[in-house]
């Protein structure tokens, strides 16, 4: 274990952005990256944060000593940040006023308390059944055609309220966007998800 209790964390990165992907696109956000991820997905863009121990044991404290008054919503992603528990982090934010948003794979129990959950499964590692559930937005990668039909088994698990979005993975972006945008127009419950970040030249 890279940490020894939830009063410190493996934090590879935190920064302040523009989220640029699914139902907060737009949002100004600072993001707290947790390092430590099994799930293994061969297109991962952050494979530095898989190994938890490369990144410094950080106090909570001293995490949120880099915040600003007007940084309202924290995105807490990784990695894969329910690796830890984190009930503590999420209790802390909240009590400061802040807006806390998560970024996970469904892989791992649910800890902590939420404002916003964004559900993104992944095929090496299946999401826990209490997820569907508890997700206000569901967030699919599509890298081939068979994401697309995969994505639609798991919004049938979903509550009613969960939005749905596709997103291409970047890599592949060219030949999987026009497929997203074929499926969009025969299921308008679905939304295109673009990771605009990366488009402006923003993390």
């Amino acid at each position: 274990m890279a940490v020894a209790d939830a009063q410190h964390l493996p934090l590879m990165e935190a920064f302040r952005t523009i989220q640029g992907e699914g139902a907060h696109t737009g949002c100004p956000s600072f993001f707290f990256r947790i390092g430590g991820c099994d799930v293994g997905c061969h297109w991962c863009d952050v494979k530095e944060s898989w190994d938890a121990g490369k990144h410094p044991v950080t106090p909570l404290d001293d995490m949120l000593s880099q915040l600003r008054p007007e940084d309202q919503t924290i995105v807490i992603t990784g990695g894969e940040p329910l690796m830890w528990n984190m009930g503590p982090l999420t209790e802390a934010l909240q009590s400061a006023g802040k807006r806390v948003h998560l970024e996970t794979s469904g892989a791992y129990p649910l800890t902590g308390t939420w404002d916003w959950i964004c559900l993104s499964p992944k095929k090496t590692k299946a999401p826990r059944p209490e997820w569907y559930g508890v997700a206000h937005e569901l967030k699919v990668i599509v890298y081939n055609r068979d994401d697309i039909r995969w994505a639609q088994e798991h919004a049938a698990q979903c509550h009613p309220g969960c939005r749905l979005y596709l997103q291409p993975e970047w890599s592949r972006r060219d030949t999987s966007l026009p497929m997203i945008i074929e499926f969009l127009e025969e299921h308008p419950g679905w939304r295109l998800s673009l990771q605009t970040h990366k488009y402006i030249g923003l993390p």
